[in-house]
């Protein structure tokens, strides 16, 4: 049992244990955050004063070489992490999306920086423009590092990903970092931080780490800085709404609920490999992390006269996905995060289920594996069937667990019209041997989905699947 610290100003931070953090495989104490008050001007001040010159003595092809070193540091040392990420409730699996995905990222950015981006701090976006006749006054847009401090608060489910994915591009671009992980996680942002500052790869103050809240921090930022979020929409909603950021016009961007979509087309029947695909996919993505995932299928839109069998055939799988401690063999689905995590997913699966029938729940025999797991976080996979497909609660309302609701469609346009009730996704899934099908649904899933998968058999052969991060392709929401 640790004390977790912060990383302010080049010196770590936090002796007198605050908060204690469970295991969310046996709700046992793992760490602390730290009780003592932080110095947010000092620490603004250090990355303006100290990381920021630093960084602009760099170049993008400096700093992308920076990021393959740190990347090949990190993964000699992974498995330290493995260990640590066991505590949050994930599989091996699910530690390897977060951890590997996470350096992934970092050899991802420094690929691009490396191929991409030239050996000074000016990229010249596009063609010289000429503006006069003979060629004596001629335009540019140019795109340089702004003078400011990136702030990022991430989200519990990837700690290590959610943290790697927006440092790589903020340190390629030239920004200081500061990044606040999700308290219930952050051990994990913890120790990979530690690793990054005893790496010696980063100069100092171009990370640092915030264990716990942001007091004043919010007050003292200012026009040049930018704030980056995942998490709830309502937070974000009430971070992008604070007087300082709307006085400055300080950039803030969310990624926030997600009510990702997966489509099985009516060309597809039982007996087409398309059919076990979508099957498959849909519990690959309820499971995988226990559901956590902000790219996870929350609504499930099948024609209504395949609900049955799709029922039947996610109904066997799911039962088969043995739930428990990782550890454990054959456990295939951890726990989530926390216990405030598993109480908020029951909330929203009871508001789901008052227009829903619920056909695979806890009730189903339920019974997580493995020693002191009564006192863990688990949640069983849970699938619910809309009685009215376009009135249904799960076009608004995201329990963020291992649950999809089942909405049944008559005509394709009215599963497309569907599709678009989600107000904008980071990814859908339409499933269906027609190209023409697909090529029908590509413009109304473009204007409202950040990435769609076209799931058939011969994509299947290479496809990563419809939640995967894929480092060269943004997948954000519109």
């Amino acid at each position: 049992m640790s004390t977790l610290q912060s990383y302010i100003a080049g010196r770590w931070v936090g002796a007198q244990a605050a908060k204690p953090l469970h295991s969310a495989i046996n709700g046992r104490v793992v760490a602390h955050t730290h009780e003592e008050g932080l110095d947010f001007a000092e620490s603004l001040a250090y990355a303006r004063g100290t990381a920021l010159p630093s960084l602009l003595r760099t170049h993008f092809q400096d700093r992308a070489r920076v990021l393959k070193a740190l990347a090949a540091y990190l993964m000699e040392r992974k498995e330290a992490l493995y260990a640590i990420s066991a505590h949050t409730g994930a599989t091996r699996s699910d530690s390897w999306i977060d951890i590997e995905g996470g350096i992934g990222t970092l050899f991802a950015y420094a690929s691009i920086g490396g191929k991409d981006l030239p050996s000074s701090n000016v990229l010249h976006e596009g063609p010289t423009m000429r503006l006069g006749a003979n060629n004596h006054f001629i335009g540019s847009h140019v795109l340089v590092p702004k003078r400011g401090v990136a702030l990022h608060i991430n989200a519990f489910n990837f700690p290590m990903w959610g943290m790697l994915e927006k440092f790589a591009p903020s340190f390629l671009a030239g920004m200081p970092c500061l990044v606040k992980p999700a308290t219930a996680t952050s051990y994990v942002a913890e120790a990979c931080t530690r690793l990054i500052v005893e790496s010696c790869l980063v100069p100092e103050g171009a990370l640092q780490l915030i264990i716990g809240g942001t007091g004043d921090l919010f007050e003292r930022l200012d026009e040049a800085d930018v704030v980056t979020f995942t998490g709830s929409a309502d937070t974000a909603l009430m971070l992008k709404a604070h007087p300082n950021l709307l006085k400055k016009s300080i950039p803030f961007n969310a990624e926030a609920d997600s009510l990702n979509c997966a489509i099985l087309a009516p060309d597809v029947t039982p007996d087409d490999p398309e059919f076990d695909l979508f099957v498959k996919e849909v519990a690959r993505e309820m499971t995988a992390k226990a559901g956590q995932k902000c790219t996870a299928i929350r609504r499930t839109i099948v024609p209504a006269n395949r609900i049955d069998a799709v029922v039947t055939a996610l109904k066997a799988r799911l039962s088969k996905t043995v739930v428990g401690d990782p550890a454990v063999e054959g456990v295939r689905m951890g726990a989530l995060a926390s216990k405030a995590q598993q109480a908020d997913v029951a909330e929203r699966v009871v508001q789901l289920a008052k227009n829903c029938e619920l056909l695979l729940s806890e009730r189903d025999g339920f019974a997580p594996k493995g020693e002191g797991v009564s006192d863990g976080s688990f949640f069983a996979p849970t699938l619910l069937l809309a009685r009215d497909s376009a009135t249904s609660d799960a076009h608004h309302l995201e329990a963020f667990g291992p649950v999809t609701t089942l909405l049944p469609y008559g005509e394709f346009e009215e599963a497309l019209h569907l599709a678009t009730l989600g107000r904008g996704s980071l990814v859908g899934t339409i499933c269906t041997k027609t190209p023409a099908l697909a090529a029908q649904a590509v413009p109304t899933f473009a204007a409202w989905h950040g990435r769609m998968l076209v799931l058939d058999r011969e994509a299947a052969l290479e496809n990563t699947g419809h939640g995967s991060p894929l480092p060269k392709l943004k997948h954000g929401g519109p």
